[in-house]
């Protein structure tokens, strides 16, 4: 009997294959070491591929930095999306509580704080990693406002500037829970702030 041979990869499969498994061994060790202790090297030990092969992929340690970012930041759009829909709120206005809640219980996974948190601010500037909050969070903020205006549960209210201000609000309530001395303690109290924001917001 004649045994076919396994069809080679192409060399898109090959890349998509070393880009995954770096961005996996980066994320790991950013997550558990931060950026600053983490080298190259430590990098694409842990990957299986060779230096030539990161520079292929990314032009340097904050351009592979910038690509774990944003794919724990979709990671964290989509846990809060499918927590929030698990847990059939009644209406928008309470899907923005329980929201604003699961957002910051994910904030507060040791890995989320290290990456999106502590690192990357300064990794990416404040400027772009704001930019970049916005671009992730912004629209899922603006389209629940959206619904709770439709629904009658808020007045009607300018729908960006508002996502604008609760995104940075609840950035803020992140930043403020990382680097508490009582992370716990402040979470519980950040939950009372972010409930009160939202029934300020629905008047």
């Amino acid at each position: 009997m004649e045994v076919k041979s396994s069809p080679r990869r192409t060399q898109a499969q090959r890349t998509a294959t070393t880009r995954a498994c770096l961005l996996s061994a980066a994320r790991e060790l950013f997550a558990t070491r931060g950026f600053a202790d983490v080298s190259t090297q430590q990098i694409v030990e842990a990957a299986g591929v060779t230096r030539g092969a990161l520079y292929h992929q990314f032009a340097d340690k904050a351009d592979l930095f910038t690509a774990v970012y944003e794919q724990v930041e979709e990671q964290l759009v989509a846990d809060v999306g499918a927590g929030i829909a698990a847990r059939e709120p009644a209406g928008p206005s309470a899907a923005m509580r329980v929201g604003a809640r699961l957002f910051l219980e994910c904030c507060s996974a040791p890995e989320v704080q290290q990456i999106v948190l502590v690192d990357a601010p300064t990794v990416l500037g404040w400027d772009r990693w704001r930019e970049m909050g916005v671009k992730y969070g912004l629209g899922v903020i603006e389209g629940m406002l959206a619904a709770a205006v439709a629904e009658g549960e808020i007045p009607a209210t300018p729908l960006r500037p508002t996502a604008h201000v609760l995104l940075g609000a609840l950035d803020e309530a992140a930043l403020y829970v990382s680097r508490a001395a009582d992370p716990e303690r402040a979470l519980e109290e950040m939950y009372e702030v972010c409930d009160r924001i939202i029934a300020g917001i629905a008047g």
